[in-house]
């Protein structure tokens, strides 16, 4: 399967109009043969299957090659700007599946209640509005406006030291990880809520109030077990995000992560850059699914390959 993510992606770039000599990124004065001689070197004048082919052989050594525009590793490129996109998704993505996990059973516990109302309200504006819109208005009203929030970066100009470096960064990243936050709790508190409801619906619950459990026995021990395997297909299928990063929010907030740097490669055509986002993004996408897969049969021994 990631043989065949890799064909499709390699012949998806390479057809793209345009290329890296062509897209503005060289000198203008430049000479044609000057400009032949450089994808001599790159390998750009061969075949494109020879070109794919000897790009799978340097990826078996964990070579993705050389960037067009930095003349650097593409594995060292990549290294020096996932930590940072790291530590935003990573935040983001706990935040995001605790607070749905939370609204979405408070609202199906309180169903067609004033509060469930509220939450259905607040889950539609979440997964309405754009957020490249609500991050500029963040930052307009709280960086512009109030002052509260620097504007860009993950750090102050006046560089900080120790713990206080750790605070200084922390507080950069409010504004971008709440804008992911709030963008990704809509959608999931809903899908959370409508599966709590079909649970709350079903003939064992009605058995256990039957019984006189309380509403916390019956959410630990009959609710969260059977809200677990949806949640930990979509904790996998989350995983490629952490790498992948915002390319959006990246770019308004001025992070050098890997979303800037997927979206820069893009417009440059830097090849090997793209490819090695991309390869890196598909591999996480079958581990993200092998994982949950193995973690749905650790919470359901009875599951049997083959069986329903």
């Amino acid at each position: 399967m990631l043989f065949i993510i890799s064909v499709i992606s390699f012949l998806a770039i390479h057809s793209a109009p345009n290329s890296f000599f062509a897209s503005g990124e060289l000198n203008p004065n430049i000479t044609k043969e000057s400009v032949e001689h450089l994808k001599e070197i790159y390998g750009l004048d061969r075949p494109l299957y020879v070109q794919f082919f000897a790009w799978i052989a340097a990826l078996l050594h964990l070579d993705f090659g050389i960037s067009f525009a930095s003349g650097k590793e593409v594995r060292d490129e990549i290294l020096s700007r996932l930590p940072i996109t790291l530590i935003i998704n990573l935040t983001s993505m706990v935040l995001v599946f605790a607070i749905s996990l939370y609204l979405g059973i408070k609202s199906a516990l309180k169903q067609d209640s004033y509060l469930d109302n509220i939450l259905k309200q607040f889950s539609l504006i979440s997964y309405a509005i754009p957020s490249f819109y609500l991050a500029l208005l963040l930052i307009i009203f709280f960086s512009v406006g109030l002052g509260w929030f620097p504007i860009a970066g993950v750090e102050s100009i006046e560089p900080k030291e120790g713990i206080w470096k750790f605070f200084d960064q922390a507080w950069h990243l409010i504004l971008p990880i709440f804008v992911i936050v709030f963008g990704g709790v809509g959608s999931l508190m809903m899908y959370v809520r409508s599966l709590t409801i079909d649970i709350l619906k079903s003939d064992y619950i009605f058995f256990a109030k039957a019984r006189g459990l309380s509403e916390r026995v019956i959410l630990t021990k009959y609710v969260l077990p059977n809200l677990s395997p949806p949640i930990v297909t979509m904790l996998g299928l989350s995983l490629p995000g952490l790498i992948g990063g915002s390319v959006i929010l990246e770019s308004i907030f001025s992070i050098n992560g890997m979303g800037l740097l997927f979206f820069q490669s893009a417009m440059s055509r830097d090849y090997p850059v793209i490819m090695g986002i991309l390869i890196i993004s598909a591999f996480l996408t079958l581990l993200g699914n092998i994982l949950a897969d193995l973690l749905l049969l650790k919470l359901n021994p009875h599951f049997k390959r083959g069986q329903s």
